[in-house]
Formats: structure tokens, C-alpha cells, sequence
């Protein structure tokens, strides 16, 4: 699975801290021979695993690399990424905001 290669290179990195997700997505990668409909959504999916970090604008090209390098597989679907601006972050277990509260 090349979630878990992509999430050891990025542990081994020093980007211990990020959200995987289990989903189903749709879209010109589905494979009409593999995919199938679901009990929960009836047209072509793919069973895709997300991956979600939050981190410092200055961390965000070595990360693109690392997801990039450990999860291309060179065949439909290997995924994309997308990178967005976060107005601001908490930590709820210790009243942290901002920086401080992602490292």
C-alpha cells in the first residue's frame, strides 16, 4: 500500500503528525474491470486513502516531494495533491494557538 510507504518516508523525515483517511472517490482514474458500486454510493468508485497535514509554508515543498517520490506508481489514480492556506490553528488540549500549537 502506498499510504504506508509515503507515511514511513515522511515519519523517517521528521513529519510525525498528519490524518488518514479511508474514502471512496470518483473521477477519470475509476477502472470500470476493478471499481464497482458501493452498498453506500451506487456509481463507479475507487477506494482511495487521503492524507491530511497541516505544517509550515516552509515544510510544504519537502513534504510535496516525499508524497510525490514514495506514492507515484505511475499508473491512474496515484492521486493529487493539493495545497491550501489555514487561517489559523488551535490545540484544544492545551489552549495553544497558532505555530505552537502544530509542533
Amino acid at each position: 500500500m502506498k499510504a504506508m510507504d509515503v507515511h514511513k518516508s515522511l515519519y523517517a523525515h521528521g513529519f510525525c503528525c498528519m490524518t488518514l483517511t479511508e474514502c471512496e472517490g470518483t473521477g477519470m482514474y475509476t477502472d470500470p474491470d476493478k471499481d464497482f458500486p458501493s452498498l453506500k454510493f451506487p456509481f463507479l468508485h475507487s477506494k482511495r486513502v487521503k492524507i491530511e497535514i497541516v505544517c509550515t509554508e516552509e515544510e510544504v515543498e519537502p513534504i510535496v516531494e516525499i508524497i510525490r517520490e514514495h506514492g507515484r506508481t505511475g499508473r491512474s489514480g496515484d492521486g493529487i495533491i493539493y495545497v491550501s492556506e489555514v487561517g489559523e490553528v488551535y490545540r484544544v488540549k492545551n489552549n495553544t494557538k497558532g505555530l505552537e500549537a502544530i509542533k
